[in-house]
């Protein structure tokens, strides 16, 4: 059997990452198979949450992501939904199981119903909010849950022409069991669920009834979900067997959870791809981290490192934990690190560009490109988001203020002996033949000595005259990069600062 899988968001707002994990599960899963495939469909059965926007969103943060799709809406689906959401750079990409987007696939959706109702397997009601409320109230006062069954219909001779829902005739009796890949056997009595509403009275299908007919229909061989809708699991796996068809297997993923065990929430940090992708995060390393969040490759292998390729190779849902999984900043940004460290400089200053210039870095020529990969070993150790490289490269572009006179004078020094040092150091430099880190810092080293200062007062005068700051690339590699001329004449103003008080 192919392995078929699919993420099918609805379109209420950017995907939460505990979404976004869900889907990379069953990306992975499709990707880990030799024949596998994966693709999008949009479930915008809920107009009165659709959000414009939303469904192009969840196509440029898959895109952002790296995550392939090998079907899905194209052009013309996305144009067509409430809101045009088509735009030059979607994936035109459809599929044989078009359209990829439920609101274009209502006939269907009726036509299932009908079949159901035709055969004594759901039938119409037409009870109002406010007498629906009523028969909640009275279960509340009994200290009862509240399933709505057939028997409590208020009338029942509805035509199929007047205002009404369609509900599924669930089982009065007896057990239905869902063999999960993840959550293992469980089993439900059919006496403690309600008839759910497959059709609701506007003709659009809820969630119950499109996603099983889309399920079967689109050849879905995994259903990969959140565990919140494992109690709706025993309704689905009746659905599908009213229409005679052999269900797929489903996993249903462990909850997501900040570090204080609480539900992650905004309070706790970014939630959506685009926040983290604003924060300077990589998307190999936000795959990486989500692919972690309740999944490890087992059997004493304590890889924590992935590469998209070690990931097809070796995630199996089988391997993915019932507990929920702790979401830990720290260790992103580690994985960050690490990730950042794996790119070669041409690729990391090119993906710096754009933060760079929210940090007041234009790199807007050849030549800057140039100096900016150049300068990609003194940063590229030194920060775990592409957000913190405007710090420590804006000296290398920008002009800096002089530094004020507090800041020039080194640890443990008066003022006269921090001007001497500078004097010193900028003789010194001056005098050299060749500029180059090696030269740079041997000269500095021997100048210390003859100074009798320890490395960490000269080095620390030198470093703020220079930059203007206490934090920076080290000093040597700094100094070789910005270049003689800057450097001595930075020197030069310091001088002038210390020595004018």
């Amino acid at each position: 059997m192919t392995t078929r899988t699919r993420f099918a968001p609805s379109p209420t707002g950017e995907p939460h990452i505990g979404n976004v994990r869900t889907m990379l599960f069953s990306w992975l899963t499709a990707r880990h198979a030799a024949d596998g495939k994966f693709f999008l469909r949009i479930e915008d059965t809920d107009q009165e949450r659709y959000t414009p926007g939303s469904a192009r969103v969840i196509v440029e943060s898959l895109r952002w992501l790296g995550v392939e799709l090998d079907e899905g809406p194209d052009h013309a689906q996305l144009a067509a939904m409430k809101t045009n959401e088509d735009w030059e750079g979607a994936a035109d990409v459809s599929g044989p199981y078009a359209p990829y987007v439920q609101s274009q696939r209502l006939d269907l959706y009726r036509q299932h119903t009908d079949l159901l109702i035709a055969n004594g397997l759901a039938y119409r009601a037409n009870e109002t909010a406010e007498e629906l409320e009523r028969m909640r109230t009275a279960a509340q006062a009994d200290k009862r849950a509240f399933t709505f069954r057939r028997h409590m219909r208020l009338r029942e001779d509805i035509r199929p022409d007047e205002p009404h829902v369609v509900r599924f005739a669930m089982p009065l009796t007896g057990t239905t069991t869902l063999d999960d890949m993840i959550q293992g056997k469980v089993t439900f009595d059919n006496g403690n669920l309600d008839d759910v509403v497959l059709l609701k009275s506007d003709g659009f299908p809820t969630y119950h009834l499109a996603a099983m007919v889309d399920d079967h229909l689109m050849k879905v061989s995994h259903v990969v979900r959140a565990v919140e809708w494992l109690p709706s699991a025993p309704k689905h796996l009746r659905i599908i067997e009213a229409f005679g068809w052999q269900p797929p297997r489903f996993a249903h993923v462990p909850l997501v959870l900040s570090e204080d065990g609480k539900k992650l929430s905004k309070r706790h940090g970014a939630t959506s791809v685009t926040e983290f992708r604003e924060q300077g995060y990589l998307p190999e390393a936000l795959v990486n981290f989500l692919a972690m969040l309740g999944w490890a490759p087992g059997q004493g292998d304590e890889q924590n490192v992935f590469t998209r390729e070690e990931l097809f190779e070796k995630f199996t849902l089988e391997k993915v934990g019932a507990s929920p999984a702790i979401f830990s900043y720290a260790k992103l940004d580690w994985l960050n690190g690490v990730h950042i460290r794996r790119l070669a400089p041409d690729d990391l200053a090119r993906r710096l560009v754009p933060f760079l210039a929210r940090g007041g870095v234009q790199i807007d020529t050849p030549d800057k490109l140039e100096r900016l990969i150049r300068l990609m070993p003194l940063v590229q150790v030194r920060i775990d988001r592409l957000t913190k490289a405007a710090e420590l490269v804006d000296i290398f572009f920008n002009d800096i203020a002089t530094p004020s006179s507090e800041m020039l004078i080194g640890p443990k020094m008066e003022q006269h002996l921090s001007l001497a040092a500078l004097r010193a150091t900028r003789s010194a430099l001056a005098a050299l033949s060749a500029w180059s880190e090696p030269v740079i810092e041997s000269t500095l080293r021997d100048l210390g000595v003859a100074l009798n200062l320890k490395p960490t007062q000269l080095f620390t005068v030198i470093r703020n005259a220079v930059s203007g700051k206490q934090v920076t690339p080290p000093l040597f590699g700094m100094l070789d990069a910005l270049g003689r001329d800057i450097t001595l004449e930075r020197l030069d103003r310091a001088i002038v600062r210390l020595g004018a008080n």
